[in-house]
Order: structure tokens, then sequence, then C-alpha cells
């Protein structure tokens, strides 16, 4: 297991500013942090990212977004939906400049765009045919795909595990996988506990998002997060867990997610009891059992 820390807490798009960050989540004891990909104008900036990582010693997830209707993936408009395969594909070469080692994000329609009605099969065949389309891409670049379902005032596509786990198998391609979020599942699974065991079946879980109920730190709210990474262990889930907090820093950010005040008293309090919440709740639990070896029978010893 490797404990992360999502970055849009301090920036959209990470630059030498923000590398003391870097120093500091590695203090604590951080394996990486999630870098947001928003900006794919220059991919070589993404190499100095990697490289001031590597520099701490830490590793790296990335998270994207469909930006606008130009790169919409559920689009009606062809040309826009090629918009979202060159997007992604920008994303993807940014990504591997830095050394990105999963994609995560809903990255298949624009965020608070609706229809007025259920996600239709055309909608989910739309975007299933842009991400056949760069999952190989991905694939070569070292990057595992993991697609975000988010809660029903932020998307419609997407909105449960089930449902998740129904479109990795609709998209079809090995690298393409999912992801689980403590604070979308708290919206909408009738069980988020459960709801882990739903997707983790469907072999495809390649990520996970550690997010309180108010989106401030984790421990202080109303989630059981405990459970939900006790949950991960027994199943034998082994990667990311990746903390997701989010402040009033990013003006356009905060307007997607609905924040309005101050979850925290300070950046510090979120990566330091966040990071002291996953370590305690992985550590008090016991790995799903390992299959048993064979005895080997021991030599006899040869008279002399």
């Amino acid at each position: 297991m490797k404990i992360g820390f999502n970055l849009l807490l301090w920036t959209g798009h990470v630059t030498e500013e923000n590398f003391p960050i870097f120093r500091k989540l590695k203090k604590v004891g951080y394996d990486g942090v999630e870098i947001p990909i928003f900006d794919t104008s220059d991919p070589e900036h993404f190499k100095k990212i990697g490289a001031a990582l590597k520099n701490e010693g830490l590793e790296c997830t990335a998270v994207t977004v469909c930006p606008d209707e130009a790169h919409n993936a559920i689009s009606p408009d062809e040309k826009n939906r090629q918009g979202a395969i060159d997007h992604l594909k920008r994303v993807i070469e940014c990504g591997h400049n830095a050394g990105v080692q999963t994609l995560c994000g809903p990255y298949y329609q624009v965020l608070g765009q609706f229809t007025g009605k259920y996600p239709s099969e055309d909608e989910l065949n739309r975007a299933a045919e842009v991400h056949r389309a760069i999952a190989g891409v991905a694939q070569q670049a070292g990057i595992k795909n993991a697609i975000e379902a988010l809660n029903r005032f932020e998307a419609h596509l997407l909105n449960t595990m089930e449902q998740a786990a129904k479109y990795v198998k609709r998209v079809g391609h090995p690298n393409f996988g999912t992801m689980y979020d403590t604070f979308h599942a708290n919206i909408e699974e009738k069980d988020p506990v459960a709801a882990i065991e739903t997707v983790y079946k469907s072999g495809k879980l390649n990520h996970v998002h550690i997010s309180e109920n108010d989106r401030g730190t984790p421990g202080r709210g109303h989630i059981n997060i405990p459970a939900a990474i006790k949950k991960l262990k027994s199943l034998g889930y082994d990667g990311w867990l990746t903390i997701e907090a989010f402040g009033g820093a990013l003006p356009d950010l905060a307007a997607a997610t609905r924040v309005w005040r101050d979850f925290f008293p300070s950046t510090k309090q979120v990566y330091e009891e966040g990071y002291a919440l996953i370590r305690k709740s992985w550590g008090s639990t016991k790995s799903a059992p390992a299959k048993a070896k064979k005895a080997v029978p021991a030599k006899k010893a040869k008279k002399k």
C-alpha cells in the first residue's frame, strides 16, 4: 500500500513555487503525490516536476478532467470527441514526463454539465470509444487508467461503483480500470463499504481516494474511513490510498466542488492527521490470507 496526497489542495498547475510542499509531505511519511494535469500546453514542464519528486524520493499519480465541450468524451459531436482524445493524449504525454503511475479522474464528461436525463447508451458508447482510443496509449506510457465515478451533483454518466465496474467492462481494455472515492460513495452508495467489494470483484480497482464528507480533514467528518480502509486491505488491495481535500485557493475548483467555507484551520492539519489516520487504519487490520505453501520435506542426514 502507498499513501499519496492530491496537490489540488494548493494548485491546479504545479510549478517550482509548489516544490517545497514535496519535502513537507515526504517528511510526514507520504510515498507520493497526485498532480493535477489540466494545463497541457507545455509537456516538457512536467519533466521538471518528475525530477523534483524523484529528488525528494516521492512517486506520483495524476488527475485530469474533460475541460470543456470542445473536449467532451460524451458529446454527440464527433469533433468534440476527437478533441477529448487529443486532450487525453497530451495529458498522458505530460504524465509520462512526470513519471505518473496512474491517471485518475472523471475524464468522460464536462463537470456540472447535465442533459436532464439518465445516462444514455449513446453517451456510454461514445465515451467508451474515446477511452479505447487512449487506453493503449496510456499503457505504452506506463500509466494505468482509473476512471472516477462522481456524485450526481457533479456528473451524470457514472455515479456508483456498479456503474463504474460495468463501464470498465464496456471499454474492455486491460489497462483501463476505475477507482473508489470515499466522498462520492458516501453520497451515492446504499452501503459505501460494501460497494468496495462490488468494484473490487471487477478486477479493475486501480486507485482509491480518501476524502471526508465535507472535503476537509480525514477523520474529522462522519465517513467511516477506517472501515473502508480495513475492507480494502481485507480484500487484498495494495495500491494507492490518496487523500483528496479541497479549500478555497482555486476559485474555479471551489465552484465545481461547491466549497463555500473553510473546512480546516490549516493544510498541515489535513496532511498530518490524514496520513496518521490511514496508517493507523491500515496497520490495525490483517491482509487477505495468502495461499498456504506446500511444506518441503527436510532432507535426512546421511549416516557417516
